[in-house]
């Protein structure tokens, strides 16, 4: 049996650290001094964890009558919220996660592949460190502009997304 490559995901040699300066835009958000879309600029480009649990398949009960897992998955967390939407959740190092399940294995991936996982999987938001230590929701254009790959940026001091969009359509994704 012959040897098989596995491509490089650009996280060979991660440690789970989160980005300082994604963490210190989430802090300032959280404290009301952030700048206007400070974590979405923050967020993009960056590596996030996605949290993957155990989830169980079939129960079989033994010779004395106790169930015991036979089979389990493994799943990405989709959370609910009071209202009812759903949330893709990602943090942003392996301590944050740790906070919420210690359980849970991280899965190293891009902001925008995390936010692209959210919206195939129809959730209304990309929940960043649900646990803390200060947490940010990504909701709506927002997600859908992380998802396609669209920057934010400062355009005469506003916060604006810019990206590569099809021919014809100079506008962020809807």
């Amino acid at each position: 049996m012959g040897s098989r490559d596995l491509p490089d995901p650009g996280f060979a040699h991660d440690g789970g650290a989160a980005d300082p300066a994604l963490r210190a835009a989430l802090a300032a958000h959280a404290a009301g001094t952030g700048e206007p879309g400070g974590v979405l600029a923050a967020l993009a480009g960056t590596r996030l964890l996605i949290p993957v649990v155990a989830v169980l398949g079939e129960v079989e009960l033994d010779e004395h009558g106790l169930a015991r897992d036979k089979s389990s998955d493994m799943a990405a967390v989709l959370v609910t919220g009071a209202d009812g939407r759903t949330a893709l959740l990602a943090f942003t190092g392996a301590d944050s996660m740790a906070v919420w399940d210690p359980a849970a294995r991280p899965v190293p991936v891009t902001t925008a592949i995390a936010a692209r996982a959210a919206v195939q999987e129809g959730a209304a938001a990309l929940a960043v460190d649900l646990a803390g230590p200060a947490s940010y929701v990504v909701t709506g254009r927002d997600l859908e502009a992380v998802a396609a790959g669209w920057r934010l940026v400062s355009v005469e001091g506003r916060p604006t997304w810019v990206g590569a969009a099809p021919a014809g359509d100079s506008s962020p994704p809807r």
